[in-house]
């Protein structure tokens, strides 16, 4: 009996020590842009005695909440090895009609819904031209940014429309609850259920599997196909949400809105630790990209240093990322890399 217990522990002990451990599960790229936002508070609240103050939070969190909820819907789409770059475009265009539409004088609930289904619309376009036409995701959004964004400027012809602040619509964009603007709650509830759709639900472990292995994922039986192009209709549907809440935010429409959007965007997804080139995902990891995206340009205004500096600043970081993702899957990877060329 001795000799059956000892067995039993040993083979349990094994099973313990071929566990991987937190530390060799974690997303380490995660954990270093973690750092780097501890980092970013504490030099910018050194910088400037206004950064760390509560009103300043709020607005940080209300500058962020745009971004964040279009970041959070193009995690899926990375994750999957693919590219989405007209979430700007769709912006301008769901804000231009949100305030079009107002003013023709439409119910508040209904331009609502209807932005959503634009939206909806280009990210269906875009996911059925790229996963059931084979046209590179890459390609059909670069055309359709193009697009989507010259319709709206020539139904608008480049004016801003503006908004009735009496309009619910309107109101959405000043609301607050306990300090924080409606904005910002809908973005936290947004990271929320887009990070059990991620880590908890089938359709998370079929996102992840394609941009990892996406020939094996098919042969198990899943419509590959369809699980990209649903991935394209999310961002299309979280860009329409955003130009709602831009131009509630603004108090008008104008295509002319949201230039350079999605390299912030992506920028915000790339910082957090998804793989550029798809097959790791992480939620978390995208709030802490969009949150050094915001915590970059509030820090800096607030420094007084130029405004034109930030998408510079931007870009340099974003060049950062990709470089970690093309030089390993990880900040170890990374580290053994270095210390070998050393």
């Amino acid at each position: 009996m001795t000799t059956q217990v000892a067995g039993t522990s040993t083979a349990a002990d094994r099973d313990l020590a071929a566990q991987p451990s937190w530390w060799q599960r974690v997303n380490k790229a995660t954990v270093a842009m973690l750092g780097v936002t501890v980092l970013l508070f504490l030099g910018f609240s050194l910088g400037s005695s206004n950064f760390l103050t509560f009103g300043n939070m709020s607005n940080l969190a209300t500058q962020v909440a745009i971004t964040l909820i279009v970041a959070i819907a193009m995690t899926f789409v990375i994750t999957t090895g693919q590219i989405d770059l007209s979430v700007g475009s769709t912006v301008a265009f769901v804000a231009a009609l949100t305030a079009e539409l107002l003013q023709a004088g439409l119910d508040s609930s209904v331009v609502i819904l209807l932005g959503l289904v634009a939206g909806l619309f280009w990210g269906s376009v875009n996911g059925w031209l790229s996963a059931y036409q084979n046209i590179p995701p890459f390609i059909v959004t670069l055309a359709a940014m193009s697009i989507i964004r010259g319709i709206a400027l020539l139904w608008t012809e480049g004016f801003s429309v503006p908004i009735d602040r009496r309009l619910f619509v309107a109101e959405i964009g000043e609301a607050e609850f306990l300090g924080f603007s409606a904005l910002a709650w809908i973005a936290l509830a947004t990271a929320i259920v887009g990070g059990i759709l991620l880590s908890r639900m089938r359709f998370g472990r079929y996102v992840n599997g394609i941009g990892a292995q996406e020939e094996s994922v098919r042969r198990a039986g899943v419509n590959t196909r369809r699980i990209k192009m649903i991935t394209l209709m999310l961002t299309g549907l979280a860009a329409g949400a955003a130009g709602i809440l831009t131009a509630a935010r603004l108090g008008s429409g104008s295509a002319n809105s949201a230039e350079g959007f999605e390299l912030t965007v992506i920028a915000a997804v790339v910082l957090g630790g998804t793989n550029l080139f798809g097959g790791r995902g992480t939620i978390v990891g995208t709030v802490i990209g969009a949150l050094i995206t915001g915590v970059i340009a509030n820090g800096l205004t607030l420094m007084g240093v130029s405004p034109f500096l930030t998408p510079i600043v931007t870009g340099l970081v974003l060049i950062a990322a990709i470089w970690i993702n093309l030089r390993g899957r990880s900040i170890a990877d990374l580290v053994a890399h270095l210390t070998r060329r050393t």
